[in-house]
């Protein structure tokens, strides 16, 4: 029997149980990604991914599991940005983080827990995804983003993920996206506050990010961050990344979309990225 008729046999309708893609790989010498992108490329859906059905079509997923994703940083922001593009069915995840977890990250990374401090984030990001969605291809880097190596970290990705906590860096990624026209979903946090936009080839949202901001660091600094900004933040990221990689809905590009947590409002500022000089 080959895989053909396997996936065949052991499909119930048009879905594929988790144990027998696990079956299928061990079987025929695969990866779980192998079988997986088998399964999408015959439209069959495989089981986990049943309740995505009714707002993302078999083709579609198929599409999300052959992107490539960039997450630069893996804290509070990047922990759930990580967990949910995995969840997700995003098949290609690149995670970068040079820290190790503290104790300070203990109210609000997703990934951190006591047994873990010391650990690096990048490490512990890609056993986590292993854990929830194994499917997915990891690519743990433990290095601090910078201008020099950001070329060779972003080529190839469809959408990179702003998980970032320094203005500087956050700078110097958005001028990498937009020298390599890679779509960038843009976030950061503070306190009870946050924000989100998309940086698509062709813009600049550089000048719209921090205004006159001067200092190395957000507000964060000042206002800390609880559990929760950084979950609602990074989901919306997520929702942001899943529209740009499937081509549907509209983008936050030219608009910045800012939460206030506090007084549970949700605010839109109309932005006008500069656009990209040529020849940069």
């Amino acid at each position: 029997m080959g895989l053909h008729d396997f996936i065949t046999a052991a499909a119930t309708a048009d879905l594929f149980p988790w144990a027998a893609q696990a079956a299928a790989s061990e079987r025929f010498g695969l990866t779980l990604g192998q079988v997986e992108e088998a399964l999408l490329t015959r439209g069959i859906m495989p089981a986990r991914y049943q309740r995505n059905r009714q707002t993302i079509t078999v083709e579609k997923q198929l599409r999300l599991f052959r992107s490539r994703a960039v997450i630069i940083g893996s804290g509070g922001l990047g922990g759930y940005l990580v967990e949910e593009l995995a969840r997700l069915g995003v098949g290609n995840l690149v995670v970068v983080d040079p820290d190790i977890f503290e104790e300070h990250n203990l109210n609000r990374q997703l990934l951190s827990s006591p047994a873990l401090l010391g650990s690096p984030k990048v490490e512990v990001a890609a056993a986590r995804i292993a854990e929830i969605n194994p499917a997915v291809t990891v690519t743990p880097l433990r290095a601090a983003f910078s201008r020099d190596n950001g070329p060779g970290i972003l080529t190839g990705a469809d959408v990179v993920m702003d998980g970032l906590d320094s203005i500087a860096t956050r700078l110097e990624l958005a001028q990498c996206c937009r020298e390599l026209s890679i779509p960038l979903v843009h976030g950061a946090i503070g306190g009870w506050y946050g924000q989100v936009a998309s940086q698509l080839p062709g813009d600049d949202l550089s000048p719209c990010l921090f205004g006159a901001w001067a200092e190395q660091k957000g507000v964060e600094t000042r206002l800390g961050n609880p559990s929760f900004t950084p979950a609602v933040v990074a989901s919306l990221q997520v929702a942001e990344a899943c529209k740009i990689l499937l081509g549907e809905g509209e983008s936050l590009r030219s608009r910045m979309i800012y939460v206030n947590l506090l007084d549970m409002e949700f605010n839109e500022l109309l932005l006008e990225p500069a656009p990209a000089v040529v020849g940069e």
